[in-house]
């Protein structure tokens, strides 16, 4: 089943393609970063906020989750720090992706090179109400690796 996601060109997004799939298989579209006016080179240890270069507008009842592309992770050590990102279906503003460089090497990124990935999903709003006891469970209140490491 397919939903319309619309795009807006900023302003400074002259060229860019829409977001895409890469494969027919694939879960997550490519973004790409907006740098018409030159170059990024994101330091060690350093955060740059990169525009994609559209707004989007989101069907009611989803989220666009924004989350690192692996070869941008593994090989070039740049990480989304809050990932995924969530923008919300009554956003419509810029659509920018954090990059963080937990590497020891700077990373150059050009205008257009892919950084991060999107999946549109969809959400569900819930009725949050206070009680005064949980149901049991086998598990309970176990917390971190209590059911075990293999």
């Amino acid at each position: 089943m397919s939903k319309q996601v619309k795009f807006k060109r900023t302003e400074a997004n002259g060229d860019l393609p829409l977001p895409s799939y890469a494969t027919p298989g694939a879960a997550a579209m490519d973004l790409r970063a907006c740098l018409p006016d030159g170059a990024v080179t994101v330091e060690p240890a350093s955060l740059v906020m990169l525009s994609i270069g559209f707004c989007v507008e989101l069907p009611q009842g989803t989220e666009m989750q924004i989350r690192a592309r692996s070869g941008m992770a593994l090989k070039r050590h740049l990480m989304i720090p809050n990932a995924p990102g969530t923008i919300d279906s009554d956003y419509r503003g810029e659509v920018k992706v954090g990059l963080y460089n937990y590497g020891t090497e700077p990373v150059t990124l050009n205008h257009g090179d892919r950084i991060a990935q999107a999946v549109v999903a969809d959400v569900l709003q819930v009725d949050c109400r206070e009680v005064s006891d949980l149901s049991d469970t086998e598990r309970g209140a176990g917390g971190f690796g209590s059911t075990g490491v293999s």
